[in-house]
């Protein structure tokens, strides 16, 4: 089993700044890939970014590239999500994936292609 503890949530103004962190533990696993999702209120759960652990590689949804970015510390089985220039709309629950095997593709926005999840850490974004 993996655990994913995600933290650094909070209430930030329209053009602030905030960083999540979410850490990976268990006995014997090798990440494939870990993402971030998020889920605003009566919406569904849309990818946000990933990155591929062995090469480093990271991917983004259009509505926060050039804003966000995700990074890994591979040491401590730990990614990071830098969220700048947030916008009300970014206001949603945050929660960490990860991908423990491989499977040919370099990460996925199907939130089922993951194995395990984070219970989420909430960011909310004033006007």
């Amino acid at each position: 089993q993996v655990q994913l503890v995600e933290s650094g949530g909070g209430l930030v103004q329209a053009g602030g700044s905030l960083r999540l962190s979410c850490a990976a533990s268990g006995r014997s696993f090798k990440t494939y890939v870990m993402a971030w999702f998020r889920q605003a209120p009566g919406k569904e759960r849309e990818f946000v970014s990933a990155i591929n652990w062995s090469t480093g590689n990271t991917y983004y949804a259009d509505s926060v590239k050039g804003r966000f970015t995700i990074s890994r510390d591979a040491a401590k089985n730990t990614i990071y999500l830098q969220m700048n220039s947030l916008k009300p709309e970014d206001t949603a629950v945050y929660s960490c994936a990860l991908r423990v095997a491989y499977s040919g593709r370099n990460y996925n926005t199907a939130g089922d292609w993951y194995n395990y999840w984070g219970q989420g850490t909430q960011v909310t974004v004033s006007s």
